[in-house]
């Protein structure tokens, strides 16, 4: 392998970020390992590709990777680097059929068989050709990040192929038909950078009260061929991706297994965003706005909020960064500009709580289409735990609306918004509209208005400055 690395020998970037090819030859048993070194600058492009040419009978490969951490100045930023791979058949943007896994930078090697692979990555023949290591170096010391990539072939004859093993489609102990259901539709386990299994995750979802979860694994859809293993027939397991670029975290959710969403973009890339909300959409699939305001590099969303289909304005535990994302929210709402809210534990370790929060959909049926409808429409709203208990309607010349529903009324007609909470005492009930806060109580409550005053109501349930629910809106549109 060569020595160069993945920079021309002047120093400079190489051309289109693909580096010197290595070529193994065949041979009829054992391993063979090589090792490429180098340097890259801080002015570095966000993705390298080192081809890797791997011959006939390889039954298994091995990356094991490394980079310097050397101390940077206040205020600078230090080494980290992603990393993942492409097989023989291309590594071109959006092409599914080359990408063999990514584990960001949780892990610092990786095996692939046709019988196994580590998690984040897929199982599968070790098919003769070229082959792509790809490095993302996510953000680079201002002395450069020198870097260590070594590759092992194992030659042999292949194991048994991997039996895909993706979830039901249904829990029938827990579907009632049309109800509201409660979801977390972020979290993570060790298929990318969280430390729960699968089989823990499931455990803690089903401890939380939940109904439904979505497993958003970072870049890969590896977890979607195994979740069968452990699934459970009071838990509806959905499938999604968080799709992880430099420009936002956006989770792809209700996907089928198997399907994978590039990520290799940022917003200023005409050729990135739309192009897979498209292919999410065209798979069934939402999009999602995740924590818009994190305060991390890459993970602040810098996409077209109208290109999204939900915006995640409360992540985990509610902080500064959730009323960023709740004013925001409320701002694009006051100018006609409704995007449906979730909220999602975005659990990641043992220590964080599945399903606070989590948001509670009104569904014809606990399957994927009708959950997703439910969303999508905003029939939702949002919870600190499966203890919140909570109703919002509007009434008005004997009609009468829910969440994310439309209550037609004339100007003249009073409408009264009734909200009932029950199982966290104490609270405080806000109502609000396009002016802002209009009323409070402590515990149920109810507010009467006029259209010509109001054209939307939602409700904020609070414990102290501490978010406890969030609805989405009604809306008082025109009796015709």
């Amino acid at each position: 392998m060569s020595r160069r690395g993945f920079l021309a020998a002047s120093g400079a970037v190489a051309a289109v970020n693909l580096l010197p090819g290595v070529a193994f030859s065949a041979q009829a048993g054992g391993e063979r390992t090589s090792t490429a070194t180098g340097t890259l600058p801080p002015g570095v492009e966000d993705w390298f590709y080192l081809p890797v040419e791997v011959p006939e009978g390889v039954a298994e490969l091995e990356v094991v990777y490394s980079y310097d951490e050397p101390e940077v100045p206040d205020g600078a930023r230090g080494n980290a680097c992603d990393i993942g791979v492409f097989g023989p058949h291309g590594h071109e943007l959006g092409d599914a059929r080359g990408f063999r896994g990514w584990s960001g930078g949780f892990r610092d090697r990786f095996t692939l068989s046709a019988s196994a692979a580590t998690p984040g990555y897929l199982p599968g023949p070790i098919e003769p050709g070229t082959w792509h290591v790809v490095l993302g170096p996510y953000t680079v010391a201002p002395q450069g990040m020198r870097y260590r990539v070594e590759v092992t072939l194992r030659f042999g004859e292949p194991g048994a192929p991997a039996k895909p093993n993706p979830a039901p489609e249904t829990a029938p102990a827990r579907d009632r038909g049309r109800a509201w259901y409660r979801g977390d539709n972020h979290l993570h386990t060790v298929h990318s950078d969280g430390r729960r299994t699968p089989a823990e995750l499931v455990e803690a979802a089903r401890a939380a009260g939940l109904d439904f979860i979505t497993s958003t694994e970072h870049n890969t859809p590896s977890a979607s061929w195994q979740w069968g293993e452990h699934a459970t027939d009071d838990l509806l397991i959905l499938n999604g991706e968080e799709v992880t670029t430099r420009s936002g975290h956006w989770p792809a959710i209700g996907l089928p297994p198997g399907e994978w969403i590039d990520w290799r973009y940022r917003s200023t890339d005409p050729r990135g965003f739309r192009r897979f909300v498209d292919q999410v959409h065209d798979a069934g699939g939402l999009v999602v706005a995740a924590h818009p305001f994190a305060n991390c590099f890459g993970c602040t969303y810098e996409f077209d909020y109208a290109l999204a289909d939900l915006i995640e304005v409360w992540n985990k535990d509610w902080t500064a960064e959730e009323e960023a994302a709740l004013h925001q929210w409320d701002g694009l709402l006051r100018t006609g500009h409704w995007i449906p809210l979730i909220g999602n534990s975005d659990a990641h370790n043992p220590t964080d709580a599945v399903g606070s929060p989590h948001t509670v959909v009104l569904a014809d049926s606990l399957r994927r289409e009708d959950l997703l409808a439910g969303l999508r429409t905003g029939r939702s709203w949002l919870a600190e735990s499966a203890s919140v208990q909570l109703e919002f309607t509007a009434t008005a010349g004997g009609r009468s609306a829910g969440i994310g529903e439309t209550l037609p009324v004339d100007t003249g007609t009073p409408v009264t918004f009734e909200v009932s909470v029950s199982g966290v005492p104490g609270t405080e009930v806000r109502v609000l509209d396009q002016l802002g806060l209009e009323h409070s109580a402590t515990g149920s409550t109810s507010w009467t208005t006029y259209r010509r005053y109001t054209r939307w109501a939602r409700v904020e349930v609070r414990r102290g400055d501490t978010a406890v629910a969030l609805t989405n809106p009604i809306f008082l549109g025109e009796l015709g």
